[in-house]
């Protein structure tokens, strides 16, 4: 990977969105980070507390349940021959199989477009930004709110200059402030689970390649939410040269792994770096990708959707006007939770950033309801927000149904508040007895 960059924004202040504080990006996040949880060493030692109490909870038979709305399994086939679980077997005998339902998964055609699998999302942008990016040119984000963390790195590391914009009309603008745009990036469904309209996504699309860019789709869940939801296009559909989604998101079963498509000669470049850079998915795992992708169905993104409000209501209504809601999610903005503990704890302020508020909450509700929630999902996570997303019915229901799912995180809230004066104990929450 080559060359540094600088991140600029056309907004009048940066980041902002609904359920994000304002402050200057750090290391491409989106929020300010505090002294707990200031960078991410910090949010591994985090993990790593959390996987002890998820030992701990295992080994004395305590429920434990995945709450983060993120599939991560390994969905083999019933019937998989042991024999296939072979990187050289696998990739011989599955690979065409993948490139057609991943073709059909993306909206592509095979005359034109290819897919590639990545070991994660993220590998899959930054396979993508290493073959679009010159060093030193201008990349020209576009989002509902604003671009991810990812993004934000992958375009760092590239050796590019990302300017953030929001909105078609932003995003017009600053193209025309600059000259040399060789890669725009397209994020229809922010991290904040705000969705750009469709004729927007065909206005950016329309004014990238009328200046000669290449545009790049980071269409992580709005892959499948786009269409299923909002009967938007699929993701190469709406003309991207690139675009990558998660395989564990929202109507796919898994594994986490990303699926990169679009014209065949960007991705045989995007392929050669990844495997240069080690990045790719062992081959082994495509029998589940094809599983995954074979048993995905639209109806069941509008299923995941319609359980997850009847918590988010239930939320709402056990909480207050505090707990948003988008039209796909439920979000407990970072700030909110900071302020509703620091009313509970009868402090005026918390020595807190939002950030380290939500894993404060996050953490006692896995230690003592065995919920894993989305926090624990992304290191360092790609908001300060908690989000309650497209929760399964059944998880659901082994949790005791919406009330329980929110008399758990209102008695979180209380044993969080019991802590979060005592900036010691908050250290240990979060990151173990020895921290």
């Amino acid at each position: 990977m080559t060359g540094t960059a600088e991140t600029t924004s056309s907004r009048p202040s940066a980041p902002g969105g609904p359920g994000d504080p304002g402050g200057p990006r750090t290391d491409g996040l989106p929020y300010p980070p505090g002294a707990i949880l200031a960078d991410t060493q910090a949010h591994l030692d985090k993990l790593a507390e959390a996987w002890r109490h998820i030992r701990r909870r295992h080994e004395a038979g305590l429920p434990l349940h995945n709450a983060s709305g993120l599939e991560r399994g390994l969905p083999l086939p019933a019937d998989v021959d042991p024999w296939l679980l072979d990187d050289e077997w696998a990739g011989a005998l599955c690979a065409e199989r993948v490139r057609e339902l991943g073709l059909g998964h993306l909206g592509g055609t095979p005359d034109r477009h290819d897919v590639f699998i990545t070991n994660r999302l993220t590998a899959a942008l930054y396979a993508a930004f290493q073959v679009t990016v010159r060093p030193g040119s201008t990349v020209v984000a576009v989002s509902p709110s604003y671009s991810h963390p990812a993004v934000v790195r992958g375009v760092r590391d590239a050796g590019g200059v990302l300017v953030d914009t929001v909105g078609a009309a932003a995003f017009e603008r600053a193209l025309d402030d600059h000259d040399d745009v060789p890669v725009v990036v397209l994020t229809r469904l922010a991290v904040t689970y705000e969705a750009l309209p469709e004729k927007e996504l065909h206005r950016v699309v329309e004014l990238a390649h009328a200046r000669g860019a290449v545009v790049v789709v980071d269409d992580a869940g709005g892959a499948r939410v786009g269409p299923a939801m909002l009967g938007q296009p699929r993701t190469l559909e709406l003309g991207a040269d690139l675009g990558a989604t998660g395989m564990d998101k929202y109507g796919l079963a898994g594994p986490r792994v990303g699926l990169l498509g679009g014209r065949i000669d960007l991705v045989a470049k995007a392929r050669a770096r990844a495997f240069e850079l080690g990045t790719e998915c062992r081959p082994m795992l495509y029998p589940a990708v094809v599983r995954s992708l074979e048993g995905y169905r639209p109806e069941l993104v509008r299923e995941l959707v319609a359980s997850t409000r009847e918590v988010g209501e239930a939320l709402r209504e056990r909480l207050g006007d505090w707990v948003e809601h988008t039209p796909f999610i439920t979000r407990l903005p970072g700030e909110g939770i900071r302020d509703e503990l620091a009313r509970r704890a009868g402090a005026p302020s918390l020595e807190l950033a939002a950030i380290e508020a939500t894993a404060a909450l996050s953490m006692i509700l896995l230690r003592d309801h065995g919920l894993l929630t989305v926090h624990f999902a992304g290191m360092p996570p790609g908001t300060a927000a908690l989000l309650i997303k497209f929760l399964p019915a059944r998880v659901i229901d082994a949790i005791g149904g919406p009330q329980a799912f929110a008399a758990a995180v209102d008695g979180a809230l209380d044993e969080a508040a019991a802590i979060v004066t005592d900036p010691a104990a908050t250290r240990r929450l979060l990151h173990g007895a020895e921290a």
